[in-house]
């Protein structure tokens, strides 16, 4: 079952190391992960599945001890999923940069316990088949928390990386109404078509969250949402 989400922006500019000079404009962000994060360890799971969306070659499972790297940005810095403590497979993949940055995270939260494992998911995954990932993540242990990563909408101005697109306003507040309120059905509604032409990179993992949380009773708090850049940045917690 699951007893409590997290869901967070998976930028690396939440990094300092790679935000550099920028780094003070996603303070706000940073500590609203933290917040969130610290729900989870409350929560005292027996899992924490960790959930970002990822190229094709970066899908599947991520064992406890996956390395990630943010060397591809410039940063000469590594991380490890759920610290050091290495289970077998991990030496064998690297972690795609949404679940870097997840590990990023929970490196600087007094975490519990818990066994972590990551999964990396695709953009053209079906709603239907997050939903079925969710129900099954949750099967898995009795007490199981997720941390959700991903992006809204990449087109809220101009300068965004997908440019300006009308539409990215409205899909973005309904994410937000959604995830703040745990509101599980408008998650499993969301449109992939309209996800994918907004560039949501969280449309997937959220709807994996949704098919989690059928039946857990859930509340929901939104903790932060603005877009510095452009794009549609989420912290939201769930208990």
């Amino acid at each position: 079952m699951l007893v409590a989400a997290a869901v967070c922006p998976c930028p690396p500019l939440l990094v300092p190391e790679v935000a550099a000079g920028a780094a003070p404009e996603m303070a706000a962000a940073r500590a609203a992960c933290a917040d969130a994060l610290g729900v989870l360890a409350a929560s005292r799971p027996d899992l924490l599945v960790v959930v970002g969306p990822a190229e094709q070659s970066g899908r599947g499972p991520h064992p406890e001890g996956t390395r990630g790297s943010f060397r591809g940005f410039g940063v000469d810095l590594d991380v490890r999923l759920g610290g050091d403590k290495a289970r077998a497979g991990a030496a064998e993949r690297e972690l795609p940069p949404s679940l870097a940055v997840a590990a990023w995270l929970l490196g600087r939260t007094d975490w519990s316990d818990a066994p972590v494992e990551g999964l990396g998911v695709g953009e053209p995954l079906a709603a239907e088949r997050c939903i079925q990932v969710g129900r099954e993540i949750v099967a898995q242990a009795e007490r199981v928390a997720l941390l959700v990563m991903g992006d809204a909408s990449a087109c809220r101005t101009l300068k965004a990386p997908g440019y300006l697109d009308e539409r990215a306003a409205g899909f973005d507040a309904e994410v937000a109404r959604a995830l703040g309120t745990a509101d599980v059905a408008a998650l499993k509604a969301l449109d992939a078509e309209l996800a994918y032409e907004l560039k949501a990179s969280g449309r997937a993992p959220w709807q994996i969250l949704a098919g989690a949380a059928e039946g857990a009773n859930l509340g929901g708090a939104l903790l932060y949402e603005d877009a510095p850049y452009g794009v549609g940045y989420m912290v939201a917690a769930w208990s």
